[in-house]
């Protein structure tokens, strides 16, 4: 027979106090020795007790290092128009994208934490009888993040205001263009593209709080892009302008429900709703039109804990909604991914 999930948790939150406590003493004296790296983007994500739900590379409260490697299957279904209008891709085409992303989060002091990661893109696409393929190096993401907490905030039951507490993270990341876009020498058409081309700099926060065996997540961004010079589009060479993508915003929520195994290990069920919104391009002082974005989409994640929180295997299924007024000017796709993450001393 398994014993009680009360039980469980109770033994294993007990388990990871004593498991922090260890940590801590040893980051303490490591800390003159911590060395900054770069930072953090959207791959998998680990709550303070880890294995959370929110979509960005963070380290466990406990954590010192991990290592994220992901695989992104996009398959494209139409598009909204600027009217908000669904319009589906012909049934003969076929368009796809797949993304190798490979992470690493280090852990720099007792509160802050930084990660990089560096996604490798293949397109492979079949439009109007003819098959394109190509494959680049897409955008890589660094940030930094601050927790505003000291100590594990995840509860097994609520006795006082205090056990409320969630867990918030204060962040920031650097998109930076290392993906060939329209305005390289590496894109000649819009199959081509694997990056944007333009530096964006996003504030995050993350807000999360667990109640064994469930867990909120609040997730929100707010990106500026950095204008940029531009004297060529798809190979070709322009009239020189200078060109600023708009403001992005991103708010997401999710629900999670966590299982206790025999061994302490988890399974950690959720459920997420997600809005991204990027305003009006701008080129020169005139904004264009009808060049604002948006979409909103649904995801289902399932993820394996082990007991130490040194493995996390996810598999994620996020869904656009193939109807109308549910984005603008934005492709309407399904994306699976499946990953790993290790974390290590």
């Amino acid at each position: 027979m398994l014993p009680s999930p009360k039980l469980l948790m109770n033994q294993w939150l007990r388990w990871r106090t004593n498991q922090m406590k260890a940590s801590t003493i040893f980051s303490s004296k490591a800390l003159t020795l911590s060395i900054g790296l770069l930072s953090s983007s959207s791959i998998f994500a680990a709550s303070c007790c880890g294995g959370g739900s929110a979509g960005s590379l963070i380290l466990p409260k406990f954590g010192k290092k991990v290592v994220d490697v992901s695989f992104d299957i996009e398959s494209y279904k139409g598009k909204w128009d600027s009217d908000r209008k669904y319009i589906p891709d012909p049934a003969a085409d076929s368009l796809n994208q797949y993304r190798l992303n490979l992470g690493y989060g280090q852990r720099l002091s007792k509160n802050w934490q930084a990660g990089i990661v560096v996604p490798y893109v293949w397109n492979d696409n079949q439009f109007s009888g003819e098959t394109i393929k190509s494959d680049g190096f897409g955008d890589t993401s660094l940030s930094f993040w601050y927790e505003t907490f000291d100590r594990v905030t995840c509860v097994y039951q609520v006795n006082s205001i205090e056990d409320l507490k969630p867990a918030i993270y204060l962040g920031g990341s650097l998109i930076i263009p290392t993906g060939n876009s329209m305005y390289g020498d590496n894109a000649s058409v819009n199959y081509d593209i694997t990056g944007r081309g333009l530096y964006r700099f996003d504030s995050n926060i993350i807000i999360e709080k667990t109640v064994y065996p469930f867990t909120a997540t609040l997730q929100g961004s707010y990106g500026k892009h950095i204008a940029r010079p531009v004297n060529q589009e798809y190979g070709e060479a322009v009239e020189p302008y200078t060109k600023r993508l708009g403001d992005r915003r991103f708010l997401s929520a999710s629900i999670g429900y966590t299982v206790f195994l025999e061994d302490l290990d988890t399974v950690t069920f959720s459920a997420a709703l997600a809005s991204l919104k990027e305003g009006k391009a701008q080129i020169g002082k005139h904004k264009e039109a009808k060049s604002q974005l948006e979409k909103q989409s649904a995801s289902l994640t399932a993820a394996y804990a082990s007991p130490d929180l040194r493995y996390i295997y996810k598999a994620s299924w996020s869904h656009a909604f193939a109807s109308d007024d549910y984005g603008m000017n934005f492709s309407v796709t399904d994306i699976i991914t499946l990953g790993l993450s290790y974390a290590f001393d």
